[in-house]
């Protein structure tokens, strides 16, 4: 499959590729802007889609990614897309159930207990499994017609661990650190398992049209610095040197701001942050040479659409409008109204420097 893959010099003919250029480092006149979740349950169009169609459904079916994708393009004028899925079809495609029930989130009801367990997990042949997501990708890109960049996705190894061996969302993931703790070698296994299993699946979405990828680890600030160095950095460096020669990689780890150095000088070419760093801390941290992403509170899309505008432009100013994505410290509540999400990405698009 390496040899399909595009080199990430070799993206072009996009009109809108604000976000591609801030990536590379390139000058830009304002920051590119999109947001994590910005498809999905906010959106009065999605909700028609969600009550016809149940969850998986939707994340399998190409022609309902491809209109839910593409939603907030049409709404909210973003100046990227991120493909509709969800992080956990890698281990549905590694062979355990996952279920999705309205109100109490992802459940897997037979997961990970014991090392003996990982005898019913495989690394996939990603293209059987995960063709569904190639052809939404495809599909995706078609109809995007070139006018802005389409971001492909997946979750973090240790944060997919997390799910596998607790079973299900947890604040604390107790269970799947203890399986850490206690059974290093099965822990380490299953690990290089799912990241195996992410880098075909990556390199898979890049074949099939995606521009940029992002990681998402959204547990590993659950852990130590030291713990964090065992069970989350080691893959998510494999993951980037195995991507990042053919396109665009983000990383998004969650709380572990006590990484960022680690990761930038390991040649992580972008980092999302969430909102409890200070911008400047940020760049501090990762220098120059790193395009940083974020990092705004979604709960303040609650506020009033001036005082939206008021924080976006002194975030903006806080990172600099140089190597900068402008989004979101996390995804996209249920309860923010669509002219606030509009005013955030207004707003980025009337900042001047």
């Amino acid at each position: 499959m390496s040899d399909l893959l595009v080199s990430a010099d070799n993206i072009s003919g996009i009109k809108n590729d604000l976000f591609l250029q801030a990536l590379k480092g390139n000058k830009v006149e304002r920051p590119p802007v999109w947001m994590m979740r910005q498809a999905g349950r906010y959106l009065p169009e999605y909700m028609v889609l969600k009550r016809k169609y149940d969850f998986f459904t939707r994340v399998q079916t190409p022609e309902l990614v491809c209109e839910i994708t593409l939603q907030p393009v049409d709404i909210i004028g973003v100046d990227a897309a991120i493909l509709f899925s969800d992080i956990l079809v890698i281990p549905q495609a590694m062979g355990l159930e996952v279920q999705m029930n309205e109100g109490q989130g992802p459940l897997l009801p037979d997961p990970i207990k014991t090392p003996e367990d990982l005898q019913r997990i495989v690394v996939p042949d990603v293209a059987e499994r995960l063709h569904y997501v190639m052809d939404a990708i495809t599909l995706t890109k078609k109809t995007l017609n070139n006018k802005i960049p389409l971001i492909g996705f997946a979750g973090a190894p240790f944060t997919i661990l997390c799910y596998i061996v607790e079973g299900k969302g947890s604040k604390t993931f107790d269970k799947a650190k203890a399986f850490c703790y206690q059974h290093p070698i099965a822990a380490r296994q299953l690990l290089q398992m799912i990241t195996d299993t992410t880098i075909l699946y990556l390199k898979a979405q890049r074949t099939a049209g995606a521009d940029v990828l992002q990681v998402f680890d959204s547990w590993s600030g659950l852990l130590s610095p030291a713990d964090f160095e065992s069970w989350a950095q080691p893959y998510l460096l494999q993951i980037q040197q195995a991507l990042q020669p053919f396109c665009p990689v983000i990383l998004y780890p969650k709380g572990s701001w006590y990484a960022m150095k680690d990761l930038a000088d390991n040649g992580t070419m972008a980092m999302g942050v969430d909102w409890c760093i200070k911008p400047q801390f940020a760049r501090e941290l990762v220098g120059p040479h790193v395009t940083l992403q974020g990092n705004l509170d979604p709960a303040k899309l609650l506020q009033t659409t001036a005082e939206i505008r008021t924080d976006v432009h002194n975030m903006i100013n806080a990172f600099g409008a140089q190597r900068y994505i402008a989004n979101l410290g996390h995804g996209m509540t249920p309860n923010i109204p669509v002219d606030h999400a509009r005013a955030f990405v207004d707003a980025v698009k009337e900042w001047r420097g």
